[in-house]
């Protein structure tokens, strides 16, 4: 999708993007960005909510993206600033995490026995929270690369990095986690 921008016009007659681009801004990557905030905001996170926000941005940005980076990777730096500050308001997430735990075990493929259901969802709480003891660039890196799937060359574009910098992260990233899984000390 090619995204036509043009000079920014005054502040008074400013409405960011044409409503036709917003839509199909939306139509091509809502999915993409949807995948990204849930991942990484985590599941206690209200995600329909986040994507609005993250087009609102969009829209109201649309006339300052310069063609210097793909619309891919500019949406991701909107989601992932979107994200990050919702994360540093902690009690959004406590508040969140009781309204979307049922949604969650929703989300998950149905275990056999309610016994396995409950496990699967500490499990995957228990992931969370190791995750959300990392550092930001680490979190960040692991998610998109060993949960989103993403190779290591779109992740370097996705957060500006270099690819000997993403593996670096990911490899600390991957000692920590253990090391906070398995209960070690001093990861």
């Amino acid at each position: 999708m090619v995204l036509h921008i043009v000079k920014s016009p005054p502040a008074a007659e400013r409405s960011a993007l044409p409503a036709d681009a917003l839509d199909e801004l939306y139509d091509a990557y809502a999915p993409a960005v949807t995948r990204w905030a849930r991942r990484l905001a985590g599941p206690t996170a209200d995600i329909e909510d986040m994507v609005h926000d993250v087009f609102v941005v969009a829209l109201r940005r649309g006339f300052a993206f310069q063609g210097n980076a793909t619309v891919k990777t500019w949406l991701f730096r909107i989601t992932h600033r979107v994200v990050r500050s919702r994360i540093r308001r902690t009690f959004t997430r406590g508040r969140l995490l009781r309204r979307r735990e049922e949604e969650i075990a929703g989300d998950l493929p149905a275990p056999l026995t309610p016994h396995q259901e409950v496990e699967r969802r500490e499990e995957h709480q228990r992931l969370y929270r190791a995750l959300d003891r990392l550092p930001e660039h680490h979190r960040t890196a692991v998610i998109l690369y060993d949960i989103e799937g993403l190779s290591g060359d779109e992740v370097a574009e996705l957060t500006g990095a270099s690819v000997g910098t993403v593996w670096v992260w990911l490899h600390r990233a991957r000692i920590k986690l253990h090391a906070y899984l398995t209960g070690e000390k001093n990861p």
